[in-house]
């Protein structure tokens, strides 16, 4: 029964009002339900002693007194099960103003109706927002002043710091519940956050891992059983031609090359299945274009120069991975406006060349990996070495960077093709 909560922070850190009612009744806890009991309890009983007081002293006004009490009790109970107070402030200050002129009657009659203000001043804190909150405990409190002094014959201090002190420790206690309430949320938002990027970055590193893994497998397939079959059917083939016409191994030979020449062709499909996914729909300069067109941050443009070849599949995953972190440098460091890459083939090699309009840097001093994930410029000069071409860096401080991969293309067939795609 939201309406008779204790201070919770919805209601007096002055959200929107249509916010506040859905807020609190969301963000309930245990803790928050005892306390509502024992407001709920510590009104009742106080109205209850008030009464019973009044009958067992034989008050001249008793019967007032007794029909004041329950006149509150039943305004009070009206409001937590009314339905609109839990979804409205204006209902919520209505109620409130209901439960002040009852109260008001209940002072007229019996000095006793000053102990009802301090569960009032929690209301009052709870369903409105925070500066009309302190401004109603302030009036409860003058109220309750003077209801008592019109049952006194004399003003003592009593009379003025009781209400007053209630009223500071009212406002006080649901100032430091809001504080440890915000605070408890903010842990909570930054766990959420916490764990859903160590789920996003666990994805990431899976993800990084399978493709290395892919790469590695392509490329030792391709550099080993590949070019050891295409090695075994170049020497049967050599056999054929020296054995004479009509010998009786030719056709051994001839059984032998058919069989290395199916275990190829299954070797060169897991190359393809294994290949990068930037690679699978296209050629290497489509997956270029996009990986330039998908850059953020500066402006990158894409050129093709010569008659485009059909790359072995490690030449084309160095290629890329190349660009890939270079770029990346580009967009993390270089502070570029524009960028171009431009992939050239040449008779026998293929360069690339990645070149920006960045603030540069002085090449000597990047000895070491820039730890973006392992792509920096040793892991590039790696790639390039592994296959035999050359890396090389050009950059000045205030004058931009060139990067360059010049890989030779394999000579072991006319058109510098791979050699098992060849056969």
């Amino acid at each position: 029964m939201t309406a008779a909560a204790p201070p919770v922070p919805p209601g007096a850190c002055a959200p929107p009002p249509t916010a506040t009612a859905t807020a609190t009744a969301r963000t309930l806890t245990p803790v928050s339900k005892v306390l509502k009991l024992c407001l709920h309890a510590l009104l009742l009983g106080l109205l209850a002693l008030a009464a019973g007081r009044a009958v067992a002293d034989s008050a001249p006004r008793a019967g007032w007194v007794v029909a004041a009490c329950a006149l509150l009790a039943a305004v009070y109970a009206a409001g937590v099960r009314a339905p609109a107070v839990h979804s409205s402030p204006r209902a919520g200050a209505v109620w409130l103003a209901g439960l002040g002129a009852a109260w008001a009657g209940l002072l007229l009659v019996s000095p006793d109706g000053l102990w009802i203000a301090f569960p009032l001043y929690f209301l009052e804190l709870h369903l409105l927002r925070l500066r009309w909150g302190v401004a109603a405990v302030a009036v409860t409190a003058c109220a309750a002043i003077g209801g008592f002094l019109a049952h006194s014959s004399a003003a003592t201090p009593g009379a003025f710091l009781g209400p007053l002190l209630g009223g500071a420790v009212a406002v006080a206690t649901v100032l430091g519940y809001q504080a440890l309430y915000r605070e408890s949320e903010r842990r909570r938002e930054l766990i959420e956050e916490l764990i859903t990027t160590r789920a996003d970055l666990a994805a990431a590193e899976r993800s990084a891992g399978i493709l290395a893994e892919r790469e590695r497998l392509a490329r030792e397939i391709h550099d080993t059983l590949a070019q050891g079959l295409s090695s075994i059917q170049l020497l049967l083939r050599a056999a054929e031609r020296a054995l004479p016409e009509g010998a009786p191994a030719l056709p051994h030979i001839a059984q032998a090359r058919e069989a290395a020449q199916d275990n190829l062709a299954e070797a060169r499909r897991f190359v393809r299945a294994l290949t990068p996914p930037d690679l699978e729909h296209g050629s290497l300069a489509a997956a270029l274009e996009r990986l330039c067109a998908g850059v953020p941050g500066p402006r990158v443009r894409f050129s093709l120069s010569g008659r485009p070849r059909v790359l072995p599949t490690p030449y084309e995953v160095a290629l890329l991975r190349i660009a890939q972190s270079a770029l990346a440098n580009v967009v993390r460091h270089a502070r570029a406006g524009r960028a171009e890459i431009t992939l050239t083939f040449m008779d026998a090699s293929v360069t690339l060349d990645i070149v920006d309009d960045g603030h540069g840097f002085d090449p000597s001093s990047a000895a070491s990996a820039t730890g973006d994930g392992g792509f920096g410029l040793p892991a590039m000069r790696s790639r390039a070495e592994t296959l035999g071409g050359l890396f090389t860096v050009e950059s000045a401080p205030g004058q931009g960077t060139a990067v360059a991969v010049t890989l030779p293309l394999p000579l072991d067939h006319p058109e510098h093709t791979d050699p098992v795609e060849a056969l």
